[in-house]
């Protein structure tokens, strides 16, 4: 029996297809040629405005234009998110989505007093995917993978899904045809697995 799988296709270039494009055409492809069910969402063609209190982000309204994207990710059983690592980070408009629909109610849930006893979104695995310009093992040794850490453990561990797996792609302005074939198989593998 198949998952069901939301892609959040993170590159905030929505103007023309980038490697992120390539890869997550990949992974849906092998996953529903696997026979799970895949729901996309790419950011970059939600128009949204960027969280500016805690009040708005605990009180407010989600914006009408994430209310789809919102509700994929409460159907999903894996989350794939697929991001350019831009000055050593997931890019702002990614994080200022996840910011978003990652909010109390939906995410997480109080009881008594404490506003993050129930991690709503539990039951759920992931798989981050993140292409560089630096060699992967760089930025995983030297760098401690920091923004993908901080992703894992600060907002997707933080409201209950684990495991969280991640694919590490280093060199990808410079890499020649033939790896980017073998990324794109990758790919492919990892969504006809739903992994």
């Amino acid at each position: 029996m198949g998952q069901h799988i939301v892609i959040i296709q993170g590159h905030p270039d929505g103007s023309a297809p980038h490697f992120c494009h390539a890869l997550a055409d990949a992974y849906a492809q092998g996953a529903e040629e696997a026979g799970h069910t895949v729901e996309r969402v790419d950011v970059a063609h939600i128009d949204f405005p960027l969280l500016r209190s805690q009040q708005d982000w605990e009180h407010g309204v989600l914006p009408e234009a994430l209310l789809p994207a919102q509700r994929a990710i409460g159907r999903a059983q894996h989350i794939v998110v697929i991001f350019p690592l831009w000055l050593g980070d997931m890019p702002a408009l990614l994080k200022g989505f996840l910011e978003q629909v990652a909010r109390p109610g939906f995410a997480f849930a109080g009881e008594g007093a404490n506003p993050f006893a129930h991690k709503a979104l539990a039951g759920r695995s992931a798989r981050i995917v993140v292409t560089m310009g630096m060699p992967a093992a760089l930025y995983r040794f030297y760098f401690q993978a920091h923004s993908v850490r901080s992703l894992e453990r600060n907002i997707l561990g933080f409201v209950g899904v684990a495991p969280v797996r991640h694919t590490l792609i280093g060199m990808a302005g410079a890499m020649a045809n033939a790896d980017t074939v073998k990324w794109l198989d990758r790919m492919h593998r990892l969504g006809a697995r739903g992994a």
